[in-house]
């Protein structure tokens, strides 16, 4: 029998479309498998099944490669905003150092939140802040953070959430894809163990023929 436990799933494929394409072409095979009901209508009708496995394991590479692809862009973009809020969360440290209601007006009192969310909460609250109160831009001009700095970093966070977004919708459609081919598999190598297993009665007194359908037989 071929499982996925013991060949990959692209390894399983084509050990599968060998064994089908094989029973069809040589005679000697066709004819012994036919007399235990492996005809060529149910020849064809694996073959149908392979042609479904085959398409659900294409779409699910395609799907896991563009969740790969959306969660890159998100990463950069997530990675470009955590140095620059890093950087503009030092500064304004050390410009309110002895104005403690302006750091807790801009969230940067305390440690900063691991979390995703609160993480991100917490960037958004400073340049929101920093966004709409003149006084405090002022002040952050002082260490190099100008008003196009606070803009940028705003626009930033939004493209951020937008490829968050594409990516977890991404995702979901990754892990569907991921149940359809599994789902897929599970009758292929259902189908094909009992091709299988009926192939060694069918050719027992000609294993090199079973070779043929990429069944390897100890000499």
């Amino acid at each position: 029998m071929v499982t996925k436990k013991t060949l990959s799933e692209a390894e399983a494929l084509e050990q599968y479309r060998v064994s089908l394409e094989n029973v069809e072409t040589q005679p000697e095979i066709a004819a012994a498998m036919t007399e235990f009901g492996y005809d060529a209508a149910l020849i064809t009708e694996g073959k149908a099944l392979l042609s479904e496995t085959r398409q659900a394991f294409d779409l699910n590479v395609t799907e896991d490669d563009e969740t790969s692809e959306v969660y890159a862009a998100f990463k950069l973009l997530k990675a470009n905003l955590e140095n620059s809020y890093s950087l503009a969360r030092k500064k304004a440290k050390v410009i309110f150092r002895n104005d403690q209601k302006t750091l807790d007006k801009l969230g940067v009192s305390g440690s900063l939140p691991r979390a995703y969310v609160k993480w991100l909460e917490t960037v958004k609250k400073f340049y929101s802040v920093a966004e709409k109160d003149n006084q405090i831009q002022t002040k952050l001009l002082r260490l190099k953070i100008t008003a196009e700095d606070i803009t940028a970093a705003n626009t930033l966070i939004g493209e951020m959430e937008t490829a968050r977004a594409e990516y977890l919708r991404e995702k979901g459609e990754s892990q569907d894809a991921t149940k359809a081919k599994d789902a897929a598999f599970a009758k292929m190598d259902d189908w094909m163990s009992e091709f299988y297993a009926v192939a060694k009665i069918a050719l027992e007194d000609s294993p090199q023929l079973l070779e043929s359908l990429g069944k390897f037989v100890r000499s």
